[in-house]
């Protein structure tokens, strides 16, 4: 039965080639249950059109309507804004799909049959990880191609360039495992998917879409401080020029701190969820 399963999701029995618990072990086993859920993502068109399709389709429509009231407001494009905002967004909503997908792998006792396999415990629960960070990249390059189309350019240089592409992907591990984090606790997908809706607030109630001195004063300290809007202002800042230090350092604080809290919480309901 052992070595069926392993075959299945691809698996050889750490015990023929070195110890299930050495790190030799980790990165074979996670990279390979990475290439799993990466293969059966790519399949899934739900997941495409979530992660891809939608956020296309929203950056070209946001252009349409706000682009102009934008240049109005701020006398620059407005996809230095709609870009960032988009991509993030696409980031937080993609990481809700792979955690409905894990609530999935749960219930149908997928990860009870791989919990009980010669492999090591932890390369499940990073594979995942690992897997929605390069969802994130791959996602981020996507949105950035669709900006260029529309008219986003990069007025600061390569290394800035690439530290732009860098923000998403590196915020994205945050609410992965925070998202995560919720659906290892739950038999409900719509727990997660109410995680989902704070998350969208968080993004829209940024400076995104707007400057932070359009917003109601008592609002304004709200929307300058939170991680959404520390990751925009980076990504504005390297792509078009401005300040980045303080809103880089903001955005990586807050990436350090939502992992760190989680990391107790995740490891152990990572356990639960496989022995339940």
């Amino acid at each position: 039965m052992i070595t069926m399963i392993s075959q299945t999701v691809g698996l050889v029995p750490a015990s023929l080639q070195y110890p299930n618990n050495s790190v030799r072990a980790l990165v074979s086993q996670t990279l390979l249950q990475t290439k799993r859920l990466l293969t059966r993502w790519a399949r899934d068109y739900v997941t495409i059109i979530g992660a891809l399709v939608l956020p296309i389709l929203f950056l070209v429509v946001l252009n349409i309507v706000l682009g102009n009231l934008a240049y109005v407001v701020t006398y620059d494009s407005g996809l230095y804004s709609f870009v960032p905002l988009i991509t993030l967004g696409a980031a937080i909503t993609g990481s809700t799909f792979v955690a409905i997908d894990l609530v999935r792998e749960r219930s149908i006792g997928l990860l009870s049959r791989l919990w009980v396999l010669p492999i090591h415990r932890a390369s499940g629960l990073l594979a995942r990880i690992l897997a929605n960070t390069i969802r994130t990249f791959v996602t981020t390059l996507v949105m950035l191609v669709t900006g260029v189309i529309l008219g986003f350019r990069f007025r600061q240089g390569v290394i800035a360039s690439l530290m732009w592409v860098s923000v998403p992907v590196i915020f994205g591990i945050a609410i992965a495992v925070m998202v995560t984090t919720v659906a290892l606790y739950t038999e409900q997908t719509f727990v997660v998917e109410a995680v989902e809706l704070v998350q969208a607030i968080a993004v829209f109630l940024s400076t995104g879409l707007v400057p932070l001195n359009q917003y109601p004063g008592w609002i304004q300290p709200l929307v300058a401080h939170q991680p959404v809007s520390y990751a925009i202002a980076a990504m504005r800042g390297l792509s078009m020029g401005g300040p980045v230090l303080a809103s880089m350092v903001a955005m990586l604080v807050w990436t350090a701190g939502i992992c760190a809290s989680c990391a107790v919480p995740l490891g152990v309901g990572y356990r639960r969820a496989c022995t339940h």
